[in-house]
């Protein structure tokens, strides 16, 4: 008796980038258990500022002259900014500064971070959003008032502007910077594998670092092209709008989740990389084809380069036959014989596991088998 298929992950047969430099373990453990394939390339390095002169020197001045309200805006930075301090013998002065000013926490982890100091936050947002703290201070009027603003990194579109527009004195802390990775050749592979055709997803948790891997490809050469692929082939995840900023300015269409968090954005994923698999009934199975696998009637089959090559080439349209020439290039690397055609497309029906799904068309080419029900295959040529 033939048992049914074991459902499968969602990830499974999915290639996902992650260009995160913090938290990247756990966000490629998050992948891996959903069957992701993963790439990772740090596109920054966070470089701490505890022997930094302009760290010191807002420390300083808040200490000297105490800000009516602080924002802390990510944990790791308000960690470090205390830790900082303690370091240059100032540390209790700058708790007691902080003590007697109104805290404001952007998320539940800084929110643990300030608690953790022995501090306690006076508000939170629900929404972990800074349009929601921006919004809380210009209501409650902010005219003369003297307001430290923690930094971590990503732009801040309008905020500080609207602050001192509105009155208020803004006294920036920059806790960390960041900064191109030592290694660069991660990265560069990353983008080789986007261009080849090797990513389905790719995966941002910070601006920086968006705007890191575009800077890269620019020095190479590779802007337009890589932009191209993000726009057609390779869905750009972000974990937030704010994340999303230097890919939408280059018209890269940009997915984020609704909660700013590595959960949600992974189940952004596990929902959106399964719809845009082509699904083609063919040979009276149901194929769906996913960046380096296959699903056959609900069973995922793990294909080679070269036979995902030629896959996705037949895929484009179904029913309709592919000429070995077209095919031979196709495949990754493949030179002038077309007996590498041959080759391949052996290789990819013992890897489908169901030869008749294939059909040979003498001194033509290949085509997949359609089924006559589903029409002239038009429809699933998109």
């Amino acid at each position: 008796m033939q048992r049914d298929p074991q459902p499968i992950d969602p990830l499974a047969g999915f290639t996902v980038g992650v260009t995160a430099a913090r938290r990247a373990e756990e966000l490629i453990a998050l992948l891996r258990r959903r069957g992701a394939e993963v790439v990772h390339a740090p596109a920054l390095r966070i470089v701490p500022l505890s022997d930094d002169d302009e760290l010191l020197h807002a420390t300083r001045e808040l200490t000297t002259h105490p800000p009516d309200v602080v924002i802390a805006t990510t944990a790791i930075g308000f960690r470090g900014w205390v830790e900082a301090a303690e370091g240059w013998g100032v540390g209790q002065e700058l708790l007691a500064t902080l003590g007697r000013s109104e805290v404001l926490a952007r998320g539940p982890k800084v929110r643990g971070a300030i608690r953790a100091a022995g501090l306690t936050e006076e508000w939170s947002p629900a929404s972990e959003s800074m349009a929601e703290v921006l919004a809380r201070l210009l209501d409650g009027g902010v005219q003369g008032r003297r307001i430290a603003l923690q930094l971590h990194g990503e732009p801040l579109p309008g905020f500080i502007e609207a602050l001192r527009e509105a009155g208020a004195q803004v006294v920036e802390v920059p806790v960390y910077r960041w900064m191109p990775p030592q290694d660069i050749a991660p990265v560069d592979r990353l983008i080789d594998v986007a261009l080849a055709g090797g990513l389905d997803a790719l995966t941002f948790t910070s601006a920086p670092a968006a705007a890191s891997l575009l800077r890269r490809a620019e020095e190479r050469g590779l802007l337009e092209p890589l932009l191209e692929s993000l726009r057609r082939d390779v869905l750009a995840a972000c974990v937030g709008p704010v994340t999303a900023l230097p890919l939408e300015s280059r018209d890269v269409p940009v997915r984020h989740p609704e909660r700013f968090r590595l959960g949600p954005l992974v189940q952004l994923l596990c929902t959106e990389l399964p719809t845009r698999a082509r699904v083609l009934p063919v040979a009276g199975r149901r194929m769906e084809v996913r960046g380096h696998a296959a699903v056959i009637d609900g069973e995922l089959r793990p294909v080679p380069p070269a036979g995902m090559a030629l896959l996705r080439a037949l895929a484009r349209r179904p029913g309709w036959v592919v000429p070995r020439g077209e095919l031979l290039r196709a495949l990754p690397g493949a030179g002038r014989d077309e007996h590498a055609v041959e080759t391949a497309m052996a290789r990819l029906r013992t890897a489908l596991g169901a030869p008749t799904i294939i059909q040979t068309v003498v001194k033509r080419g290949y085509r997949l088998a359609l089924d006559p029900t589903a029409g002239d295959g038009d429809k699933y040529a998109g």
